[in-house]
């Protein structure tokens, strides 16, 4: 069953443009938040407590669709589970890598997902990649190689960190698609809630740190700041398709290196900049390509769509 939000939409493209553009800013406050917080606390209580304010709006969005029961209904529940599983644990990695890696680099190394979805797609979807697509994710590799290049970045346990998380986050786009064929969008929303509530809380309270009030602040600010996050992204996405804004989602680089620079006095080394361009430039090539084999095959079904 289709989402009724996508059944209702009415395209403003360029609303849905600013609102996308706000809700990257959002969540890049939050991930300068969450950096500072996890210099005291671990990252496994802080993302626990930011899992709340997900899950919350998950649950109440899901509500006011279906009745929870009727949304627990699954057709391939151990994709579900197994979704859950990825994209908590994707969390985890990337709230371990705020502890040593600096933000502008980090979202550098993380912004190559696009690229991994396109080579898991091959075995868990059965698609067919062709040859502009395979240059364009061996050139993106190349750009995260400048990144950590000898006396660049430090290939420490927090770039590998770093690199799980984009590599479990694009696993988990892989079978979100894969389940979307069977599930509706409220189905998804629904176990991705649950099963991260439950592993973030079943983990997090085994590291459990009593906070002064300034710190619980900021985590209620996480918190808000999760809701209005993805309470825009589903605004954003109801007035374009997400083949439209998701491009713009690459402004949380620049936006990255900013706060970098602002909350913690650091900037991105010029080559390193370089290797995060390569990246971001290979994964828009990578997009286009996905966009112009779904207007061939919409045109023409009996295309094969390769490219």
């Amino acid at each position: 069953m289709s989402s009724p939000i996508a059944d209702t939409r009415t395209d403003n493209i360029g609303r849905a443009i600013v609102l996308t553009l706000i809700t990257i800013g959002v969540f890049g406050v939050q991930d300068a938040i969450s950096k500072v917080l996890v210099q005291t606390y671990s990252p496994f209580q802080i993302t626990m407590m930011r899992y709340w304010g997900f899950a919350a709006f998950s649950l109440v969005l899901v509500m006011r669709q279906a009745p929870l029961r009727q949304a627990l209904n699954s057709k391939v529940p151990m994709w579900q589970v197994l979704r859950g599983v990825l994209l908590m644990a994707d969390i985890w990695f990337f709230a371990l890598a705020l502890q040593t890696v600096p933000l502008g680099e980090l979202q550098a190394i993380t912004v190559v997902y696009p690229l991994l979805v396109t080579l898991f797609a091959i075995p868990i979807l059965g698609e067919k990649v062709g040859i502009f697509r395979f240059a364009a994710v061996a050139v993106g590799f190349l750009g995260a190689l400048v990144i950590v290049r000898p006396g660049g970045l430090p290939l420490d346990w927090g770039v590998l960190f770093a690199l799980s998380s984009a590599t479990l986050y694009a696993i988990y786009i892989v079978i979100t698609r894969k389940v979307s064929q069977y599930d509706s969008a409220a189905t998804s929303m629904t176990y991705a809630a649950i099963i991260g509530l439950v592993l973030s809380g079943v983990v997090g309270v085994f590291f459990w740190q009593q906070m002064g009030w300034g710190d619980f602040l900021m985590v209620v600010t996480i918190m808000g700041t999760t809701c209005a996050g993805h309470g825009l992204m589903v605004l954003a996405l109801s007035m374009a398709p997400a083949s439209v804004v998701q491009p713009f989602n690459y402004f949380s680089l620049p936006w990255a290196i900013v706060l970098s620079a602002v909350v913690f006095n650091h900037w991105i080394d010029p080559i390193s900049l370089v290797g995060a361009a390569i990246i971001v430039a290979a994964g828009l090539v990578v997009m286009a390509r996905e966009r112009i084999k779904r207007v061939r095959v919409i045109a023409d079904p009996r295309l094969p769509g390769q490219e």
